[in-house]
């Protein structure tokens, strides 16, 4: 029998080919919820955060090219593979209260444990890495308090989502917190005393002139600094303009 009009020929061997395939969903980035359970849709949602603060720190990466973003996400990047190398450790399932079928181990949550690397790093960033502002001013620590806050919600936020849509159990959640929280110290004091030293000498290295690396370690306000040079140099450049046209 001929196909219908205007539909795809597809070859009969195909489809029973395609009949005994398995098909199965990117875990990484699927997050289940109730149907109709606003608040489990809101915590779903709160689990994609890992995955937009990744995206941020690729775009302050290839934009910035701030070594102490470099080594942030470094960090971060070492935070997941201890991670794995945890799961693989204790190789404890995931909680079975639903018909989902896991194949990957859930103790400890990578979630809960990236978010609290990310938050505990954040707040020692804020209180310790930038006193050298010395602005104590109401504006400064409103907004401190501010960023701090957010991430320590965000946190317990993404925490709480892995127990409430029954991926993780509560201890599997925080024990990633306690990870997360122990290794963020771990790295801010290596960053801070170690690390931070280094970055006069590494961006001297020819390998880090061709990257346009570059160390800000001692501006205060990266953001005032690039608008005040941005506009004295393009000042510069239009007075130049002019006096070539005159000329």
């Amino acid at each position: 029998m001929a196909a219908a009009e205007g539909e795809p020929f597809i070859p009969a061997a195909k489809l029973a080919n395609e009949e005994r395939l398995e098909w199965v969903p990117l875990s990484l980035t699927l997050v289940e919820y109730p149907q109709g359970d606003w608040l489990g849709k809101v915590l779903a949602l709160s689990s994609l955060l890992p995955f937009g603060i990744l995206s941020g720190f690729v775009a302050l990466i290839l934009f910035r090219r701030d070594l102490h973003t470099v080594t942030f996400f470094f960090g971060t990047t070492l935070n997941e593979i201890l991670n794995l190398v945890l799961k693989y450790t204790f190789c404890e399932a995931r909680p079975m209260q639903r018909s989902a079928l896991y194949t990957e181990y859930g103790m400890p949550s990578s979630h809960s444990q990236f978010m609290w690397f990310f938050a505990t790093y954040m707040v020692y960033f804020v209180f310790i890495r930038l006193q050298h502002m010395n602005n104590n001013s109401l504006l400064e620590n409103a907004w401190k308090t501010i960023i701090t806050v957010g991430c320590v919600s965000m946190a317990a936020i993404v925490t709480i989502s892995r127990v409430y849509l029954q991926y993780h159990t509560w201890k599997q959640v925080l024990s990633g917190a306690l990870v997360g929280f122990l290794f963020g110290s771990l790295w801010f004091a290596l960053t801070y005393l170690i690390f931070t030293p280094m970055f006069p000498l590494i961006v001297s290295w020819r390998i880090s002139e061709f990257l346009l690396l570059r160390d800000t370690t001692l501006i205060p306000n990266v953001l005032w600094f690039e608008y005040t040079n941005s506009r004295q140099e393009a000042r510069a450049r239009s007075r130049k303009l002019v006096s070539m046209k005159s000329q």
